[in-house]
């Protein structure tokens, strides 16, 4: 038997299937997308097809090199990357590089929706053709997602300022962060009342019924006058119960996870990030070390808007549930659930890939993040397939002279699904605990039973302003509206965060004022692209590409042909921010010219109209009350420290444009700016330490402070961690599109890498 060649995305997912493949099969990692549209050129011809032109990453070249060598010695290859179009897509580009070296003949491709034995065995008895369908769907969006960011973003440079960027589905998900924060401003704040009384009946226990209805209308309180006048007319009234209606009440569970659903859950039930838990899901769906076992997956694929799950896991949930939970618990037959009309339903729902795997037994094999992240899994699988909750419901009606006043009460009668899955999510648009379901017991009563009143309180209220968007509730908004997919909402999610667009205060997205003034120029001259409704239809146009109904090109084509004449139109009409000046009263305190109101990298700010001879800005901050208000730069701040440039004047610390600095007092006589170390030592001179610095085009790098003596750089933010393998004095961060932070060794020889970068408190 010849060999074969099997490529994976990670080196982890890797290690996991070799074990299991064993003799015959080289398994090895493209470590991602091989491939892609260069940066810095459109590389699409809009007049030939949109014919991409695509080329190597340059930190790939070593691994297709190996690819190469290794598919020259192999009788086949095996395409195992993930199941969805990004993995279609990266096996896609692989084939054709591969083949330009004369690749082997035979190439198949695997869909591995779980990394264990059996899931292994299937996929591989199951090999089939790469899908060109799913290839033209990320083909599309790619070049649609290029088109629109390589036109818009030169448009807005000229218009607004250079460097900003625009995207098709992160403007809309920016929108979406700017009517939010328009809704909150417009919000009008209404005071508003409620009364509870207290009661007691002949027997215990005493409870609490709240004001319903005045004569079978409904009760609305304004104020604290119309809540006393209520108060006065039930003076001395007799009380008394009127009505009881008492009903079972049953609740269903809920179906496994979707990905949005588990983003949303893991951030409202354990407080992890969309990232984090993309990258957790990651580490279980790919493969842990479990005892004597071979490493395995623990849950299946986590990137999947289905909820449909095989018959084999339904069975052995069912097996399990009933040794764990008890007979009764295992309702008659198995539940399916319906999946949205966008689901993918060659994908199963996100589970445990064993359902014997409890969360238990899995707890010492796991770090305590990555146990988190099974046990939510293992519960909302395992609850998804077991009975309903019963719940004995009363609601009485008591009477007081012209008033209605209403309790409720619930008792739990078998807890059903919420044995294994209490469901006690915080909910999703405030963020405060849900009603739980624990018992609110009220005393046996009967209609005419008379009722003792023990005591009777207003209250004041006021209506609330909806809510700022945390990650949960904007994830839930964009699966709502058909924004996005299970694989893009971390990455809109990221560059809403990365982007001057909007800041996170509290877990909350507030847009920031430059946010706000693209999202206005977009939608005043770009209304299509960036209405919500059109976003979501090009999902859809994505998803006919992927099942064969509509072809790539054509699609492109009719995109491309309305947006030409709306960059046109806009390059003409489109407000032109950068050259507008408001006059103010402010007068300039260095040379007395009238001030204007400017905008500029961060927004709007005062400036001085004799430019560039004078200097002078200020900034304009919002006050408490919403106002703007004009603030005077502080003074700089002396650190005592004597300039080691000019050797006269003396270190003082300044806020910039890009923040605090230090620097030299006799600016701008003298330049010095004292670099920004990380404390890392050089390793390449050992006398200078290693610093933050930016290029002329405001990108980061980190290099020695001796230069130009010593030119020691690099791309990456080194780590004060030795490298285990290697002993080097520090590791690197590693970025990838679509995969997790890798901590990785520098050292090319040393293949030391390692996931989870976060959870040793690595900084941006």
């Amino acid at each position: 038997m010849g060999s074969s060649l099997v490529i994976v995305e990670s080196p982890a997912k890797a290690r996991t299937i070799n074990r299991y493949l064993g003799k015959g099969y080289t398994v090895k990692a493209s470590m991602g997308h091989v491939r892609d549209l260069p940066k810095k050129e459109l590389a699409v011809d809009v007049d030939n097809d949109f014919a991409p032109t695509y080329q190597l990453i340059d930190d790939k070249k070593k691994v297709v090199q190996e690819l190469r060598r290794i598919a020259a010695k192999s009788d086949a290859i095996y395409i195992a990357t993930d199941p969805d179009r990004e993995g279609e897509a990266i096996g896609w580009h692989l084939v054709q590089l591969l083949e330009e070296k004369k690749a082997p003949k035979q190439v198949y491709r695997v869909l591995l929706e779980e990394i264990t034995k059996p899931g292994i065995e299937r996929a591989f008895a199951n090999r089939q053709e790469l899908d060109l369908d799913k290839v033209n769907a990320q083909q599309a969006r790619r070049i649609l997602d290029r088109l629109v960011g390589y036109k818009l973003s030169p448009l807005l440079w000229d218009k607004v300022r250079r460097g900003i960027s625009a995207g098709r589905v992160q403007s809309v998900a920016l929108r979406l962060v700017v009517d939010r924060e328009r809704e909150i401003e417009a919000f009008v704040t209404e005071e508003y009342w409620s009364i509870t009384a207290s009661l007691e009946s002949d027997s215990p226990p005493p409870f609490d019924a709240k004001l319903h209805r005045k004569s079978g209308d409904e009760v609305k309180i304004g104020d604290e006058d119309a809540a006393q006048a209520i108060l006065g007319e039930l003076q001395g009234a007799a009380w008394g119960v009127a009505k009881i209606d008492s009903k079972k009440r049953r609740r269903r569970p809920k179906p496994p996870f979707t990905t949005p659903q588990l983003q949303q859950a893991a951030y409202r039930r354990i407080g992890s990030s969309v990232r984090r838990t993309m990258m957790l899901a990651q580490q279980l769906y790919e493969g842990i070390d479990i005892g004597d076992e071979a490493p395995v997956g623990l849950i299946t694929y986590m990137r999947t808007d289905s909820t449909r799950v095989a018959d084999v896991a339904i069975s052995e949930a069912r097996e399990v549930i009933g040794k764990r939970f008890g007979a009764e618990s295992v309702p008659n037959k198995p539940r399916v659930f319906k999946a949205g009309k966008a689901a993918q339903e060659a994908h199963e729902a996100i589970r445990p890939t064993s359902a014997a795997r409890t969360p238990q037994a899995m707890k010492k094999y796991l770090d305590k993040d990555q146990y988190r992240m099974y046990e939510l899994i293992w519960q909302r699988f395992v609850a998804s397939q077991m009975a309903d909750a019963l719940y004995d419901t009363t609601a009485v009606d008591i009477a007081a002279g012209d008033y209605t006043f209403r309790a409720s009460g619930s008792i739990l009668r078998f807890a059903g699904f919420l044995a294994a899955y209490a469901d006690l999510e915080k909910k999703p648009d405030d963020d405060s605990e849900a009603a739980s379901e624990t018992d609110r017991l009220l005393p046996p009563l009967s209609e005419g039973d008379a009722l003792k009143l023990l005591d009777i309180a207003p209250k004041q209220h006021f209506t609330q302003p909806p809510p700022r968007f945390s990650e949960a509730i904007l994830v839930r908004e964009l699966e709502r509206n058909g924004i996005g997919r299970p694989s893009t909402y971390a990455d809109i999610l990221s560059k809403l965060r990365n982007r001057a667009y909007a800041n996170v205060e509290d877990k909350r997205f507030h847009p920031s004022e430059l946010g706000t003034t693209v999202t206005d120029l977009l939608v005043q001259n770009f209304g299509r692209i960036l209405d919500i409704n059109y976003t979501a239809r090009v999902e859809e146009r994505l998803d006919d590409i992927e099942a064969g109904k509509e072809g790539w090109v054509t699609a492109l084509d009719r995109f491309w042909d309305r947006f030409t004449k709306e960059l046109k139109t806009a390059e003409k009409e489109m407000r032109n921010v950068k050259r507008e000046e408001t006059p103010t009263e402010e007068v300039c305190d260095k040379c007395g010219k009238p001030m204007v109101i400017k905008f500029g990298r961060f927004g709007r700010f005062i400036a001085c109209t004799g430019y560039p001879e004078c200097k002078n800005t200020k900034k304009i901050a919002k006050g408490a009350d919403g106002e703007d208000k004009i603030e005077d730069k502080p003074a700089p701040e002396p650190t005592g420290e004597k300039c080691p440039k000019c050797e006269t004047g003396q270190l003082v610390r300044r806020t910039g444009r890009f923040g605090p600095f230090v620097g030299c007092g006799d600016f701008p006589k003298c330049r010095y700016i004292k670099p920004k170390t990380i404390g890392i030592k050089c390793p390449k001179c050992s006398n200078g330490d290693l610093s933050e610095k930016r290029t002329k085009k405001r990108r980061t790098f980190f290099g020695c402070t001796e230069y130009p003596d010593c030119d020691f750089a690099t791309w990456r933010r080194p780590v004060p961690i030795a490298c285990p393998t290697c002993k080097h004095p520090f590791l690197e961060i590693k970025k990838a599109k679509d995969l997790p932070d890798e901590l990785v060794c520098p050292q090319e020889d040393c293949e030391y890498a390692t996931e989870a970068a976060e959870t040793i408190g690595v900084p941006e």
